[in-house]
């Protein structure tokens, strides 16, 4: 089934794309969620008037992630956790600790985003990269320190 998407997908495409997928997957979810639109003749033709309308979008959508990664890159996140006695943690820092974080400061970003190579072990410092946009990334700076 072939569908006009509504919003960025990491796995599909970017806005106004024509991709095909299979029919449950757009019946169940890209359909009821409005990330897409069902790409038929009469949808082509409005596509076209719409390409315009999605440019925008795309291109609001570039800038709002920019500034948010202006906002995210000065940001440094402080975290304490229980350490031995070489800077070894009980445990390991992990994505949904540091989203939860960055959700009491006020940035709304899904764990899922935040981009972690390696667990955090040790008490030190670390740079994490956060994938906001497709074409857009932040670097957070992360402390861990011990308690």
């Amino acid at each position: 089934m072939k569908v006009i998407l509504n919003e960025n997908i990491d796995t599909l495409g970017h806005i106004g794309d024509i991709v095909k997928v299979a029919p449950g997957y757009a019946r169940n979810y890209l359909l009821p969620k409005k990330l897409a639109v069902a790409a038929t003749e009469g949808n082509a033709k409005a596509l076209e008037h719409a390409k315009r309308q999605l440019a925008y979008k795309k291109n609001k959508a570039l800038e709002a992630s920019k500034n948010l990664a202006e906002k995210l890159e000065a940001l440094t996140i402080n975290l304490v956790h229980q350490a031995g006695g070489e800077g070894k943690l009980f445990g390991s820092v992990t994505n949904m600790e540091i989203a939860a974080y960055l959700k009491e400061k006020g940035f709304d970003i899904d764990r899922k985003k935040i981009v972690l190579t390696d667990a955090i072990k040790n008490v030190g410092d670390y740079s994490i990269s956060v994938k906001i946009h497709p074409e857009v990334s932040a670097n957070l700076k992360v402390t861990v320190s011990a308690s």
